[in-house]
This record gives structure tokens, C-alpha cells and sequence, in this order.
């Protein structure tokens, strides 16, 4: 049986964005969040899913460690608002320090969880959030919703690249459509304006050259914004293409 023949949109939800990267340490809630919020400040309705579920990251992010959501009459969780945008995380029903040891079959049960009892009402985008690595969540996330598109982050090193062409690899592979790279850490500022490249410049530029893959724009080390040409009206030509 086709396993993308379980998919049901989620109610309310017009796209689901995925961002991934096959590799942690990246910045990729970083940059999910950042996406969230720019589209948010655009006039657009906006959630995000923190779907890392071993590793939360988008309530401290967010300032919202300490936030509990809560059930409504419906029996639906209420997902707690910031920044004008819907979020839910594993990390706002468990302790920060707490591991979740979980096998398949529970992981899969809090996805469903998250994807159905959440009361995510109208949404233009859900951004998700997704761990590192190409394993279950990602799969999870492909074979139960539809997915609009993916944007992979990735940082200038190739052993960076060597995973993000993985995650590449399992969004084109679930029928997932790339919408874009997104390069952060790509260098630093200094004072005086001088760009300093702190990673060794890799392949990445080539291979998406290559592949024909759009690169949305790049992102200043630790944390500059996005260049002019990444902005959300930029990512949201590449969802319509």
C-alpha cells in the first residue's frame, strides 16, 4: 500500500512548510522561527510546530518555557500564542531537563497528536520544525499531511552539505518539493563592515547550481537577519512556482 494515501490535511491549515537539515548544529529552529515570524509580520496567519521531539527548542526561543497549554471544551489543546502566532511544542508539556525516551510507536502517536488535537484553527502557513537526521519524524510528517514544501538549512562547510543533501534527498524521495536553501552562518560582520568567512567555503553554491535548487538567501554569523533577497515575499515566490 501506498503510505502517502494516509494523508489528511489539517483543518484550517491552507500550507505546511517543513524545515529540515539532515544535520543538527546548523540553525535550523534558528531559521524556522525567523521564517514564522517574518511571514507572521507580513499579515499572514502563521503556526509553528516544534517537531524536534528529543530536542525542543522553540519555547526558549520564543521566551515561553514556562508556558502550559491548555484543553478546550472541545477536548482540543489550545496552542499558547507569541508573537501574534499559534506554537506548540513537546517542550511546553514536559520539563526543559527532561529526556523523552521514546521509541517509534509513541513518536508517531505525539505527531498525530500534534497534527489533530491541536487546535491550530485558520492558518496561512504551519512551519514545522524538524529534528536532525532523515528518520522517523520527517517520514511521519510526509506520509500524514500534505506538504506545500521544505526549506533545508545548511551552514558553508561541505560536512555540512553531506547532510543537508541527505535531507534533500528524503523530502525528493516523499514526494516533498524543495523550496530553497537557506545558508546560515555564512559569515561575520565586523565592526568596520568587513565580511569574514569563519567556515571554509564548500560546495554548496555548485551543487545547487547543479541540482537546480533555489538558494533563498544567507544568513550574517551568529545572527545577522536575512539578506534582502530571502525575505518572506521571496520564499513565497517559491512556494507559487
Amino acid at each position: 500500500m501506498n503510505p502517502f494515501t494516509q494523508q489528511a490535511p489539517i483543518a484550517g491549515v491552507k500550507h505546511v512548510i517543513a524545515v529540515g537539515s539532515g544535520k543538527g548544529g546548523v540553525g535550523k529552529s534558528t531559521v524556522a522561527v525567523n521564517l514564522a515570524m517574518a511571514l507572521q509580520k507580513s499579515g499572514l496567519k502563521v503556526g509553528i510546530l516544534d517537531a524536534d521531539i528529543y530536542g525542543p527548542s522553540v519555547p526558549r526561543m520564543l521566551g515561553a518555557t514556562s508556558a502550559k497549554p491548555e484543553v478546550g471544551a472541545d477536548q482540543k489543546i489550545q496552542p499558547v500564542l507569541r508573537y501574534g502566532m499559534k506554537t506548540m511544542s513537546l517542550g511546553y508539556l514536559v520539563d526543559e531537563g527532561m529526556a523523552a525516551v521514546w521509541r517509534g510507536p509513541m513518536l508517531f502517536k505525539a505527531m498525530d497528536q500534534f497534527f489533530r488535537d491541536v487546535n491550530w484553527g485558520e492558518l496561512d502557513f504551519l512551519i514545522v520544525d524538524l529534528p536532525p537526521g532523515t528518520g522517523d519524524v520527517g517520514l511521519t510528517l510526509a506520509q500524514k499531511v500534505p506538504v506545500s514544501g521544505a526549506v533545508v538549512v545548511c551552514t558553508p562547510q561541505n560536512v555540512a552539505l553531506a547532510d543537508a543533501k541527505k535531507a534533500m534527498d528524503m523530502f525528493e524521495r516523499t514526494n516533498v518539493r524543495v523550496l530553497g536553501v537557506v545558508e546560515n552562518m555564512a559569515y561575520l560582520i565586523g565592526a568596520d563592515g568587513s565580511k569574514t568567512q569563519l567556515f571554509p567555503k564548500g560546495d554548496l553554491d555548485a551543487y545547487l547550481d547543479v541540482k537546480k535548487i533555489r538558494k533563498l538567501g544567507q544568513i550574517h554569523f551568529p545572527l545577522g537577519g536575512l539578506k534582502r533577497r530571502s525575505r518572506s515575499s521571496s520564499f513565497r515566490k517559491s512556494l507559487r512556482r
